[in-house]
């Protein structure tokens, strides 16, 4: 099975001849903009698939030009949509979605940890913000602690390292 992801926002035009500018919403944006196939709307079930033509810059300064978008007028069209990206359940990137968000995280022996109430970004790794109800806990987002995601019950699995539910 596969999931959708929202990967960018388009958020300007630049330049004349069809070129945009993007706003990440993933730490997996720029694997997934050269890489893989891209959707374009304002949601999943109204995107259109897409191709980068080309990209100019570095950095926050890159544009990007799709391929039969040829003027200002129709870029000025995309500023507002979104960037999506299929996913298959193994991807990285199905660890950080926004619809785990609301999830049931326990251990690996069964005991309640709490709800994902957030998915914060780091230099290094990605981190889940997990409420029980009294404190947050910080919970790093590495193979050696998640061991196992299910997005249809919203149910994370996890073997904390010593001292991390402390």
């Amino acid at each position: 099975m596969s999931r959708i992801h929202p990967i960018a926002k388009i958020t300007t035009t630049s330049g004349l001849k069809g070129e945009v500018r993007l706003r990440p919403l993933s730490r997996y944006f720029e694997e997934y903009v050269k890489d893989k196939s891209l959707m374009i709307g304002f949601s999943p079930d109204t995107s259109t698939d897409v191709s980068v033509e080309k990209t100019v810059g570095k950095g926050k300064k890159v544009r990007f030009k799709f391929e039969g978008i040829n003027s200002i007028d129709e870029a000025e069209r995309l500023i507002g949509q979104t960037i999506f990206v299929e996913a298959s359940d193994f991807d990285a990137i199905n660890m950080i979605s926004g619809d785990l968000i609301g999830s049931t995280v326990i251990t690996d022996d069964s005991k309640m940890v709490g709800v994902l109430q957030d998915v914060i970004w780091l230099p290094n790794n990605d981190v889940y913000v997990i409420n029980d109800g009294e404190k947050e806990r910080l919970i790093p987002v590495i193979p050696e602690v998640v061991k196992g995601i299910d997005h249809d019950e919203k149910v994370i699995l996890i073997t904390p390292m010593d001292g991390l539910l402390d």
